[in-house]
């Protein structure tokens, strides 16, 4: 590995889309905050997708689009080959599937002298036994993913930094403004069969038949969204829920809700669950992946068996009628999230997992 010559090193962060999503959030994250004197930070899409860059363009940043494809098209990769061999940057660091595969590969090609790749989800482990020797460092973002990698794909451990998701506590922190009169149940995230959006309709079926003036707000989309849609009409659901497909502030749909509902089968450690802990709500989220590492059960919320919509409307409708142990799961939550996963908390762990592996250390010059 070649040691960076000076600062501030220039590292490319590279993304599939800028679509909405906790990668894209974390992505973008890093961008602001990572200190400048350090990094010369810019931010690589490989496709069309730009929900969130609105969110980057206002604060600044540099986001280079390779292509407007709606897909990662072979123009995609030979744009990335040869903006890199042209650009050198001292790290790449590749975030989630996609760009990990090709990044790592025509990293290497090429020479980048460090290149940090990340384990976000279990999707994010495709041909990884045949890659991770490419990654200078892996950062997983929940110590379940790391035992995962290291297990099925042989991963050496040594490589592996744990460094979970951060928030911004300031930002996503409880308001003034009044919940909603119903008991309301949100749920921020895509809809894609890792999320086990139809069984989320399944427990709030049965939340309907114990607490009827129940009410449910959906903000995320996904290729499940006709089967979802579907679902809430073939069981007139409709009065009952609010689906909105995706906003860059979700700040206002939290603040009226009373509990957040996570059903997922598989998880990282998930971004939509801590900023709504960061807004003072109770959680209840299925015990998948790194989740059980964020929410302790009984404190900050309940953890119940994931593809189980019966526990999970136990849960929902146990917090809907407690209003003591709501808030007091509330007060926790905000508490867990502003101590333990500060933006700059994690960014600082982030900054120094790059300076080592990039052999920069600044406390040394």
């Amino acid at each position: 590995m070649t040691l960076a010559k000076s600062f501030p090193i220039k590292t490319v962060v590279l993304v599939q889309d800028l679509e909405f999503g906790g990668s894209q959030r974390y992505a973008l994250h890093l961008l602001e905050h990572l200190d400048r004197e350090l990094f010369d930070l810019e931010l690589w899409v490989l496709r069309n997708g730009d929900d969130m860059a609105p969110m980057a363009m206002a604060r600044g940043q540099k986001v280079v689009y390779l292509t407007r494809d709606s897909w990662v098209t072979p123009r995609a990769l030979g744009r990335l080959f040869f903006r890199l061999k042209k650009a050198r940057p001292g790290i790449l660091y590749t975030i989630t599937g996609v760009p990990g595969i090709w990044g790592r590969i025509l990293g290497s090609i090429i020479g980048i002298p460090t290149i940090v790749s990340s384990q976000r989800s279990y999707r994010d482990q495709q041909y990884e036994a045949l890659l991770w020797f490419l990654s200078d460092l892996i950062i997983a973002n929940a110590e379940a993913l790391k035992k995962s990698i290291v297990k099925r794909h042989g991963v050496d451990p040594n490589r592996v930094a744990v460094i979970p998701n951060g928030v911004d506590h300031n930002y996503f922190a409880p308001d003034a403004l009044p919940k909603d009169l119903l008991p309301t149940i949100i749920y921020v995230g895509r809809l894609v069969k890792e999320k086990d959006p139809l069984n989320l309709l399944r427990a709030f079926k049965q939340v309907l038949e114990k607490i009827p003036e129940a009410r449910l707000i959906v903000v995320g989309d996904g290729y499940l969204r006709g089967r979802f849609r579907q679902f809430i009409e073939s069981n007139s659901l409709g009065e009952c829920i609010t689906h909105i497909c995706g906003t860059r502030d979700v700040r206002p749909y939290l603040s009226r809700a009373w509990v957040y509902g996570l059903p997922s089968r598989s998880e990282g450690f998930p971004n939509a669950v801590l900023e709504a802990m960061s807004m003072g709500l109770p959680v209840v989220v299925s015990r998948a992946g790194g989740a059980p590492e964020l929410v302790e059960d009984g404190v900050t919320g309940l953890l119940v068996p994931a593809r189980n919509p019966v526990a999970f409307a136990e849960a929902l409708v146990r917090i809907l009628r407690d209003s003591e142990l709501r808030n007091e799961m509330g007060l926790k939550a905000r508490e867990r999230a502003v101590r333990h996963y500060s933006l700059r908390q994690i960014v600082k762990l982030t900054e120094n997992a790059l300076l080592e592996t990039a052999g920069k250390c600044p406390d040394l010059n």
